[in-house]
């Protein structure tokens, strides 16, 4: 977990008694099970169902959606509207390496954890240094017997001494007595972690010392958290020159670090590999240096079908267009919600709706929720059937969006990330600040969308 609880967590529902600055996944899960649990949402909510299929009526002005159930049974239900809410980050990604499937112990990518695989004593080769492997590596390294962990380009660990520390009882006290100052204190979060922290990442167009930077802001921090990352390792010399990136800090997602990723690294049981991997074999892994590093257990920290948006069902809009015909593998929306000709269906964290350092994705949602809403609230007022946003505002807003992320670190030419899709486009991310998300989203411009006619009511 890489956000503030206090942030990480919805506005209207502030939770005064987080454990951790930072709380684990039970905690983070206890509170969004809460919220369901407050709205009495569950009794709306059809669990183990997989959406096969979204296609919109021309006649009725419905969408019908097909559903699967777990037995297998389908079911097509109307809908007057849409919304997908099914992510950026929701299906894993496997590395593309010769041999992936001959391997002969257990494996499993991180985000889809064995439980019942145990640990102990086990030999665990880890593919992956990014976030999810910055959070499980430290957890898993005293258990295991053996870990070899494959790095292909190092974290930036922007200090955090208070990461992994409980919350006081005293601040809980003046969250939850002291009026509005837990508004403050989100307040404080959002400028101190994110936007404050913008111009940081902010490529310099006159900048051209080094690809390590963007900026000469860009080259200070770089520097301050370079002697942070080699002082801890400094008693370990087969690990310095190995820790720190050599991409820009912005260019890809920052994890934040109290020491305890590198402690890690430093055990007398694990070992960092930085060499390409070559292969996969049935006892492990191989890499460029020739030796075959045997694994009782392999996981893949190698994150998720990013650029992907709605990949595992079909939506097919007005005159049948299918949507990722439309897209051509390269997502686009208005706002990140809306597309041309596909009326009254909406998507939240769609395109161009991640942040890098600015923020939480937990407030995009609100926004989107929010401005989803107003929508909805439009079609009922003005008995409307449908609506669609304007392709011209779509292709407008594109546009000034794909301008502005070449102008920060994760748009630079020399970082390659999954904020990139197959065509080197910034697909994933926001390049402005939260505010214009927020000021963005308030409400609809009527004057944004094609507007059609009521259509006769459905039975």
């Amino acid at each position: 977990m890489d956000n503030s609880n206090h942030m990480y967590s919805y506005s209207f529902e502030p939770n005064h008694a987080w454990p951790q600055f930072f709380s684990p996944q039970p905690e983070l899960l206890k509170y969004f099970k809460g919220i369901a649990d407050k709205y009495g949402l569950r009794k709306h909510i059809r669990f183990e169902t997989l959406v096969e299929a979204c296609v919109w009526d021309e006649a009725k002005d419905v969408w019908r959606v097909t559903l699967k159930a777990k037995d297998g049974g389908r079911e097509v239900v109307e809908a007057n509207a849409v919304v997908s809410a099914v992510g950026q980050l929701n299906r894993p990604r496997y590395p593309d390496i010769e041999g992936r499937d001959s391997f002969e112990g257990r494996s499993f990518h991180s985000s889809e954890w064995r439980h019942d695989i145990d640990l102990t004593g086990k030999k665990v080769a880890v593919i992956g240094t990014g976030a999810s492997a910055f959070q499980f590596v430290p957890e898993i390294a005293p258990e295991v017997a053996q870990l070899t962990v494959f790095q292909r380009n190092p974290p930036w660990g922007l200090p955090v001494a208070h990461y992994h520390d409980d919350v006081p009882e005293g601040f809980k006290w003046l969250l939850d007595k002291v009026p509005y100052y837990d508004k403050w204190y989100r307040f404080f979060l959002f400028w101190t972690t994110t936007e404050g922290f913008l111009p940081m990442v902010k490529s310099d167009p006159a900048w051209n010392n080094s690809p390590g930077a963007v900026s000469q802001a860009n080259a200070d921090l770089r520097e301050m958290v370079s002697q942070y990352l080699e002082a801890q390792v400094a008693d370990h010399p087969e690990l310095v020159g190995r820790v720190v990136p050599g991409y820009p800090i912005g260019g890809k997602r920052a994890v934040l670090d109290n020491g305890v990723w590198l402690g890690a690294l430093k055990r007398p049981n694990v070992q960092l590999v930085t060499d390409k991997i070559v292969k996969i074999t049935p006892k492990g892994v191989v890499a460029a240096d020739g030796v075959e590093y045997e694994a009782d257990v392999l996981i893949y920290g190698t994150g998720f079908q990013a650029s992907n948006f709605l990949s595992f069902y079909k939506v097919k809009g007005k005159g049948g267009r299918d949507l990722h015909d439309s897209w051509g593998g390269d997502a686009r929306a208005y706002l990140g919600i809306t597309v041309p000709n596909f009326p009254n269906f909406f998507i939240i964290y769609g395109p161009n709706t991640n942040i890098v350092v600015n923020g939480s994705i937990i407030f995009f949602s609100e926004c989107a929720v929010r401005y989803i809403v107003g929508c909805l609230r439009l079609l009922a007022e003005t008995g409307a059937a449908s609506l669609e946003v304007k392709k011209a505002v779509h292709d407008t807003f594109n546009v000034r969006v794909d301008e502005a992320n070449k102008g920060w670190a994760w748009g630079s030419p020399h970082v390659t990330s999954w904020y990139k899709n197959a065509f080197g486009r910034v697909s994933q991310n926001w390049p402005f600040g939260l505010i214009d998300y927020w000021r963005a989203t308030l409400a609809p411009n009527p004057d944004d969308f094609v507007v059609e006619r009521q259509a006769e009511p459905v039975a």
